[in-house]
């Protein structure tokens, strides 16, 4: 991280006694290119939200970063926030070390705020590891995205209704979640869901049916070629780690859609990296490198 500057700053949120039990974490990241290499210009974190380190596993094209939050997870009335600029040619990638943890609420909503915009001839993407929803958390995921004419976004989201590694079901809770992309200031996508266990939708053959993990992967990169299409169609995930799983890929003129609804988000993310591998260079240039974390 030598080409950042790096600042830090208590939350005032801390000297105020009405909020002590809620944390309020930002996070403002802003990469730029210089020299044929992206690299993190500025990272600035207030509160419990920190850029673990930057690195450059595939060359200087590419800037990575993990975004880490200490606490490991978000109680009620807690609130995180990313912010990220990407300056004219920059690359940069962010995940995160593992699975965010969403506590139940006790009567209290916990938010997280994306707000990612893109310069132009700007590639960004936004690949974390799953959002584990326990029983009785009340959330609200949002997410906004701006994009320059030359542009590119890519992000997925994978959502688990509950602990499934101790077999428990979401019974109580709300999730509010939205997602907008905009070129140029012009809404090209967006998605509007609010859902809590009783709804119909659950259960529904056209909305969850039963299953514990709900799984979106979205490009905004341009019309996507035939052949590139094609093979993503042929993919499949590995079946055997979910045999419930429902999946498939849509294609827009502006926007590239994967989905995935099913009983693991393990067959999720190996779903939706597979369709990375067909996809990146297609619409970076460059072959899929994973993130090192991934690996540990």
């Amino acid at each position: 991280m030598d080409d950042a500057t790096i600042l830090q700053s208590t939350s005032p949120v801390a000297q105020d006694p009405s909020a002590l039990k809620r944390w309020e974490a930002c996070l403002n990241l802003d990469f730029s290119k210089r020299h044929d290499r992206s690299y993190l210009a500025k990272n600035l974190h207030v509160g419990p939200l920190v850029l673990q380190k930057s690195l450059h596993p595939e060359g200087d094209a590419v800037c990575h970063g993990v975004v880490v939050h200490p606490p490991g997870g978000v109680a009620g009335g807690d609130s995180l926030t990313l912010n990220v600029n990407i300056s004219q040619g920059a690359y940069a990638l962010l995940t995160t070390p593992g699975a965010g943890k969403w506590y139940k609420a006790n009567g209290q909503q916990a938010c997280q705020y994306l707000e990612f915009n893109l310069g132009k001839n700007t590639c960004f993407e936004w690949l974390p590891q799953e959002n584990i929803l326990f029983d009785g958390a009340q959330v609200k995921f949002s997410s906004e995205i701006s994009l320059d004419a030359e542009a590119k976004y890519a992000g997925w989201e994978i959502l688990c209704f509950g602990r499934q590694a101790q077999k428990e079901v979401w019974q109580t809770g709300s999730l509010h979640q939205n997602l907008s992309i905009r070129r140029n200031g012009k809404l090209i996508w967006n998605e509007l869901s609010f859902l809590k266990p009783e709804h119909k939708v659950m259960q529904s053959i056209v909305g969850l049916h039963g299953n514990a993990v709900s799984a979106s992967f979205v490009i905004a990169a341009g019309k996507v070629p035939d052949g590139v299409l094609a093979a993503c169609r042929e993919i499949q995930p590995k079946l055997a780690l979910d045999m419930q799983a429902r999946y498939g890929v849509t294609a827009m003129p502006e926007i590239f859609s994967a989905r995935y609804i099913g009983q693991s988000a393990q067959c999720a993310r190996q779903y939706f990296e597979l369709l990375w591998q067909i996809l990146r260079p297609w619409y970076v240039g460059l072959e899929a490198t994973r993130p090192r974390i991934w690996n540990t």
